[in-house]
Order: C-alpha cells, then sequence, then structure tokens
C-alpha cells in the first residue's frame, strides 16, 4: 500500500475545510429561512439597518471585493440598469470587508448608484461570504431569503437570470427584459434569459414579440426547442388560436413530458369550451409534472384553486392558493383569490387580511385596494350594531314587497321637476374561460359605484343592501340573468336605472357587455360593448365606463325644474345637490308653445326658448344660478331644462 506524501494530505486538509465552508454556506443560507438581520454604514456614516427594510418587496445584498473585478461584474451590471430604470423599484445593498479608502476610490471610479456598506461587523460571516466572491443573497418581503449564489461568471450569469425571474414575478415587465437582454448580449444560448424576455412581452400583451422571441428560442437545441414552443403555446392560446395551441401542446408533452404548464393552458382552453372535467384533468395533470419555469410554477397552484372557488369549494381552493404563494411570493393574484374565497363566507376580518398582504406586495394594486375597501365597509358595518339593524330591517322590508309583487311606494311630485337618478347595480353574469384572476365583476361595480357616486349626479344603491337583499331572497345568477326578475329588483329598489350586463373570459381579452335599463318604461337607454385586453389599466377602463354612463345620463335624462324667485341678475331654482346639481351647470328657461286644436285633437309646438342661466352656488334641495342672457323678464313658475350637450361630465 502506497503512502501518501504529506504535502498533498495537508493540500485535501485545505480544501475539505474550504469546501466544509462552501458547503455549510449553503446548509445555513436556504431558501424561505429568515435573512440575518445587520446594521452596516456606508461612506458617508448613514445606516442601514435590514431589519427596518421589512416591507421592501425584494432586497439584494451583494458581498464583493472592490479588488477582484469578477467579483464587481454582477453589481455593475446591476448597477448599470438601476440608472437606466430609475422608476423600478430595486435595493441593493453592496458590502465588502474592502478598506474604507479603497472602497471610496471603487464608488468614485465607478459612480455606484447603491449604497456601499463597510462590513466592520462581521456580516460577511453571517451570510457566509468570506471564502468564495461574490456573494449574493436575494431577499423578499418578510426578510425572507429567496435565493443564494456563490461564484462569478456562469453563477453571476444563473444570479442575473433568477433576479429576472423575480422580476417577472414581481410584474416588473421592463427591468425584467432589460436583466435579459444583458445576459444575452453576453451569452445568446441562455434559454432561460430569452424566455424571460419572451414571456414579459407576453404580460405587456406585445404578441409579435413574444411570438418572434419564442420561434428564435425554439431553434435554440433540445432545451430551447422544448421552452420556445411552449412559449408559442402560451401566445396562440392568447391570440385565441386555440387548435394551434393545442396541437402544439401534444408536441412538447411527447418531448418533455414532465413540463408543467402547457397542461394549464390546455385546462385554460378546455374551461373555456365549457369542458370543466377536461380542465379539472388537464389542471391536475399540470400539479403532477415537475418541470418548468420559476414564473410559471405558482400559475397551476392557482388555476386548480379558481376550479374549486367556481364550484363553491372554498377550502380545497385556499390550499391550491396557498401552495401558490409557497413557490412565488409575489403571486398577488393568488393573495386576492384567497380572499374572496373568505368573502364569499361571509369572513371579512380573514378577507381583508389577505387584501392588505396583497397591497403590500404592490401597494399600486388597484384591484386590491378595491377589495380592501369593501372587506373594511363591510366589517364596520358589522360592529355598527344601530346602523346594521336598520339594513336589516330594511331588507326584510323590500323582500316582503318582492315577494308581494308590490313596488317602492312613489312620493307625489309634480311630473316636471326630476327626482334624484338612483342606480342600482344587477348582478353581473360571468362566462367564458377560469380567469387568473378572480372577482373582477365585484371589483368593477364598486369601483363603479364610487365614481358615479363621486359625480353627485348619480346615487347608486349601496352594494351591501343589494347583496344582502339577494341573500335573503336566495336568488342566484340563474334567477338574476331573466331581465323581468332585474326589473323587478331595481323597481322594488326604487331605482330609476339598473345596470346589468356580463364579463366573457377570452384568452385575448375580458368582454364587456353592460346594458342600462329605465326600470319605468323598460327602455335600454345605454349598450356598451368593449374588450378590455389582460393587461389593460383597470382604473383607466372603469373612469371611461363611468364617463360613458354618466354622458348617458345626462343626456338622455337632462334635470328639469321651476324658476322659484328672481332677484336682480340672478334666479333661484327647486333643484339642488340632491338632484345632482353642480356648479357650472347650465340650464334653458323654456315656456311651452301655443297649444292648438285641430280635428279635436291638441296640437302642441316646442317649446320656446326665453333664456339661460348658469348655476354658481348649490344647497340640498335648491340652486342660485346666474342669468346669462333673456327673452323677457324670468317669472316664478317658469320652466328650466338642462342643457346635457354643454354640460361638463364630473
Amino acid at each position: 500500500m502506497k503512502m501518501i506524501p504529506k504535502f498533498f494530505v495537508l493540500v485535501i486538509a485545505v480544501m475539505a475545510a474550504i469546501l466544509g465552508a462552501s458547503g455549510s454556506c449553503y446548509g445555513q443560507i436556504s431558501s424561505g429561512q429568515a435573512a440575518p438581520a445587520f446594521s452596516l454604514k456606508d461612506l458617508k456614516g448613514r445606516a442601514y439597518d435590514l431589519s427596518q427594510m421589512k416591507e421592501r418587496p425584494m432586497i439584494i445584498l451583494y458581498f464583493f471585493d472592490v479588488e477582484s473585478r469578477p467579483s464587481q461584474e454582477g453589481l455593475l451590471s446591476l448597477d448599470q440598469l438601476a440608472k437606466q430604470y430609475k422608476e423600478a423599484d430595486i435595493t441593493v445593498l453592496a458590502i465588502t470587508l474592502s478598506p474604507r479608502e479603497k472602497v471610496a476610490k471603487f464608488v468614485e471610479s465607478s459612480g455606484l448608484l447603491f449604497p456601499a456598506l463597510l462590513d466592520g461587523a462581521k456580516v460577511s460571516d453571517l451570510y457566509q461570504a468570506r471564502q468564495i466572491l461574490p456573494a449574493v443573497c436575494i431577499i423578499g418581503q418578510g426578510l425572507k431569503v429567496l435565493d443564494y449564489f456563490q461564484g462569478g461568471g456562469k453563477t453571476t450569469e444563473t444570479m442575473l437570470v433568477r433576479v429576472a425571474e423575480r422580476e417577472l414575478q414581481r410584474k416588473q415587465t421592463k427591468l425584467a427584459k432589460a436583466i435579459s437582454d444583458e445576459v444575452i448580449k453576453k451569452n445568446p444560448e441562455n434559454v432561460k434569459a430569452k424566455a424571460v424576455k419572451g414571456y414579459a412581452a407576453l404580460k405587456e400583451d406585445k404578441l409579435v414579440e413574444a411570438e418572434g422571441t419564442f420561434k428564435d428560442l425554439s431553434q435554440k437545441g433540445a432545451q430551447g426547442e422544448i421552452v420556445g414552443k411552449e412559449g408559442l403555446v402560451a401566445v396562440y392560446a392568447r391570440k385565441g388560436e386555440t387548435e394551434k395551441a393545442l396541437q402544439l401542446t401534444k408536441e412538447v408533452e411527447q418531448k418533455a413530458p414532465d413540463r408543467a404548464y402547457v397542461h394549464v393552458i390546455k385546462g385554460d382552453i378546455l374551461y373555456g369550451q365549457d369542458k370543466k372535467k377536461e380542465a379539472e384533468s388537464a389542471y391536475q395533470t399540470a400539479l403532477q409534472k415537475k418541470e418548468g419555469e420559476l414564473y410559471q410554477e405558482a400559475v397551476k397552484y392557482n388555476q386548480m384553486g379558481r376550479y374549486y372557488a367556481s364550484a363553491k369549494q372554498y377550502s380545497k381552493a385556499r390550499e391550491y392558493y396557498d401552495q401558490a404563494l409557497t413557490v412565488d411570493p409575489y403571486y398577488i393574484e393568488g393573495t386576492t383569490n384567497k380572499g374572496l374565497t373568505y368573502e364569499k363566507e361571509g369572513k371579512w376580518e380573514k378577507a381583508l387580511e389577505s387584501y392588505r398582504q396583497a397591497l403590500a406586495l404592490e401597494k399600486t394594486d388597484s384591484f386590491a385596494a378595491i377589495l380592501a375597501k369593501k372587506a373594511q365597509e363591510m366589517i364596520e358595518l358589522q360592529k355598527d350594531v344601530k346602523r346594521k339593524e336598520r339594513v336589516d330591517q330594511l331588507v326584510k322590508e323590500l323582500a316582503a314587497r318582492f315577494r308581494g309583487q308590490k313596488e317602492a311606494p312613489k312620493k307625489v311630485e309634480d311630473p316636471w321637476t326630476s327626482s334624484p337618478m338612483v342606480l342600482t347595480f344587477v348582478d353581473f353574469q360571468e362566462k367564458g374561460g377560469l380567469s387568473e384572476r378572480d372577482g373582477f365583476s365585484s371589483v368593477m361595480m364598486s369601483q363603479l359605484a364610487d365614481h358615479l357616486n363621486g359625480s353627485g349626479r348619480v346615487k347608486v344603491v349601496e352594494r351591501v343592501l343589494i347583496e344582502r337583499l339577494l341573500e335573503e331572497l336566495n336568488l342566484g345568477s340563474s334567477e338574476l340573468a331573466n331581465p323581468e326578475t332585474a326589473l323587478k329588483l331595481g323597481r322594488i329598489l326604487a331605482a330609476k336605472l339598473i345596470a346589468t350586463g356580463s364579463l366573457f373570459y377570452l384568452p385575448q381579452g375580458t368582454l364587456l357587455s353592460l346594458r342600462l335599463i329605465d326600470t319605468e318604461t323598460s327602455a335600454i337607454p345605454q349598450v356598451t360593448t368593449r374588450q378590455m385586453p389582460p393587461q389593460a389599466s383597470l382604473e383607466k377602463e372603469l373612469f371611461q365606463l363611468n364617463r360613458e354612463i354618466l354622458k348617458t345620463v345626462i343626456t338622455k335624462y337632462p334635470l328639469k325644474g321651476y324658476v322659484v324667485k328672481v332677484s336682480g341678475d340672478q334666479a333661484i331654482l327647486n333643484l339642488g345637490s340632491k338632484q345632482g346639481i353642480v356648479s357650472g351647470a347650465k340650464f334653458e328657461v323654456i315656456e311651452e308653445g301655443e297649444e292648438i286644436q285641430y280635428k279635436g285633437k291638441p296640437l302642441r309646438s316646442s317649446p320656446k326658448l326665453v333664456g339661460r342661466v348658469e348655476v354658481v352656488r348649490v344647497e340640498p334641495e335648491l340652486c342660485y344660478a346666474k342669468i346669462l342672457d333673456q327673452a323677457r323678464p324670468f317669472r316664478t313658475d317658469d320652466k328650466v331644462q338642462e342643457r346635457a350637450e354643454e354640460m361638463a361630465l364630473r
């Protein structure tokens, strides 16, 4: 037996120590654990305390050596991107053990945007970032470790791709594409970077760009072919080319039987074709597959959850939403979807908790904000005993009227003076595919109600009252689809208009159909049909819809009233804020045309214009209007009618 020289024994011992240290870093810094806390100062003495950054969506700790160019490569790439995309919410802390003077020289020469922190507290040891540099730790919200990398070269490339994937999860598509482009520039064969670029374009609804990227990717070897064709399946499904998507799905299944995402898309297509059992089977198959891109994993759990939520199996749905959030902590869709399952069970506190978690992920998410506001209002109602009693009593009275075929009592008023314009929303039908995000109809009605109430011109019946009434009457979507039932509800609620319609979910967006129905005449003064792309701004779409409804109200139902009193250059009208009057509204003062008898039949000519007035001050039941012009002096009881064509939308 040969003896091993002492020199080699020493080398082996040293290598073992190094590898042991390296191995321990992976063991101690792992995904899901709490990031070790620390507080360090930059060159100017400003302190950065990690424990104070819990609300940051993502933090990148980058440990490097100012004298090692390879250890700086990833840092400088991120710095360049941060300078280019200043609107991007990217937080990087550059941490080094290097001497202060050398760090200062590096910061000055590189123009580093990120704070360079001097490690005098052995933070590098906490993060096992002494032996191998760079060491990069990606931390998510709540200071949980998401990813950990050590080493430059290929590892830096892998780290940058992972950051791009995380940014794609956060819906930061521009930054995700920019990081991917940076990687592709240095390595055109990087399949994962190209995939991120393609899916980022798809999220931006840039289908031509996405299709081109995936076609190019499908030519990049065996792995590129699979990932590229999988991306093309997503593109064809979005374009509505379902047969083309399903055919390519079969090809991907045959060549890569362990890929999951194509089965999710297949499930979505089948659900949209009303083949719900087949869709469930496809989603279940997706759950059994283990291969897929990081930003696709949560979707398969979410869609399974959506399937069970649509079948009112809310507890089971939450199990899948929780799994979606486990694999993707930025998955805001699963967070609000989970809240909606609690909402449908009347568990408003838990619903609000989920919506607040979603807002913590993305403060500007209007979807979560609207749902949170609604949940908060419901909680306050439950705590306000007297108000709850009033609502309960009113619901019972309305339900009794509905069952007894009795409409709301009408006040005896003159037929000319306008009453307040009351509108109620009746349940919108949700049809078509299984959208990734639940609750669109609820969000739409809540936000439109706020917009319309805010205009002052329309008063919307409280949503809580309608929901309680529907619950009391046990009316579901199928009954509400009956126009007679909807009209009856509107009349019971003393609403002049009801707004109803449907939301049809398509791969290329949501098709909205909205109708306004006059409860007195059954006439339909407005029909709106519009398709909203997947990435459309919800706030912008609802604001435009609000304007269209107001325009219909103003043009089809102009306010009418009387001159109550005239004083100098001012007239007082019997219309106020209760009817929706605002300063700046203009009215025509008119007198009825002469009635002519012809063959025993009275004929009346068009009203005659006497003059015009503009409202300058409003009280609840009357307003003061400046006289603009007059053909004769105005008199008490002169009729006035709103000049709808000049009425500014509010």
